[in-house]
């Protein structure tokens, strides 16, 4: 059974961006009743005339995932309101990060039992930053992973540059850097992602399978992390991809 007053305080504290304490949410929830507060939080958003757009997927490193003392990844829904190439940080945001990420924008329908040649036939892929960013206070790392589900995989912002047609060898153990200012601050390869980053679309099928749904033309998955999640700062961020090209987020006071 969802928490309705907790659901109410989640919901209060996207629209009006101020932090929770991290007690508010029960140590006793599930991982699967957190995925159900989660859809619940969308619906909220969805109320406020916010449509689902997407997914985020996260922990897709083993790094990330022993900072959660989590087994597989979590997903995360997003919505049109979420996706932006400019941000406020004191108006927007609470204590946001910022990873550098591919996105697969999805072209025909995909299922469970999609397979990769259909994934790569069916998506593009876009460079890609992402800004995680939390309901609650003191979040990164010390939060379980069931209270990271719920608030949307802490869904906060994403970035989403040029989507074209790639192949499965394009994006296989590609470079990508992270540029702050101008300068490199760090870069990862796209095999830090389960392996491959088609891998972690794979696993976000087979997930969404068990919660019955799917991914819908016009959605887009941001697969998960070349790099360990950093600060968000005020300034210009630049994410570069070998062989896909760069996208740029400008974050203001």
């Amino acid at each position: 059974m969802i928490k309705e007053v907790f659901l109410n305080k989640l919901s209060d504290s996207y629209i009006h961006v101020k932090a929770l304490k991290k007690d508010v949410f029960s140590s006793h929830i599930s991982l699967e009743e957190a995925y159900r507060i989660q859809h619940a939080f969308t619906a909220a958003k969805r109320a406020n005339d916010e449509c689902l757009k997407g997914y985020k997927i996260s922990m897709t490193s083993p790094e990330t995932q022993a900072l959660f003392n989590a087994k597989e990844p979590l997903y995360g829904q997003l919505t049109d309101k979420q996706i932006t190439n400019k941000i406020s940080l004191s108006k927007q945001m609470l204590s946001p990060l910022i990873e550098l990420e591919l996105v697969f924008i999805v072209k025909e329908p995909l299922t469970a039992t999609s397979t990769e040649e259909e994934i790569i036939n069916k998506t593009q892929i876009a460079p890609g930053l992402e800004i995680p960013d939390s309901r609650f206070e003191d979040w990164f790392p010390k939060m379980p992973k069931e209270q990271v589900c719920a608030d949307g995989a802490v869904g906060g912002k994403v970035t989403i540059g040029e989507a074209k047609d790639y192949t499965y060898t394009d994006i296989d153990n590609i470079n990508g850097k992270l540029l702050f200012n101008g300068q490199t601050i760090d870069e990862g390869t796209s095999s830090v992602v389960m392996g491959h980053p088609l891998k972690a679309i794979m696993w976000l099928l087979e997930k969404l399978g068990q919660h019955n749904l799917t991914l819908e033309p016009g959605m887009f998955v941001s697969s998960g992390t070349f790099i360990l999640p950093k600060t968000l700062e005020i300034g210009m961020y630049t994410g570069q991809f070998e062989g896909i090209g760069s996208v740029t987020l400008s974050v203001t006071e």
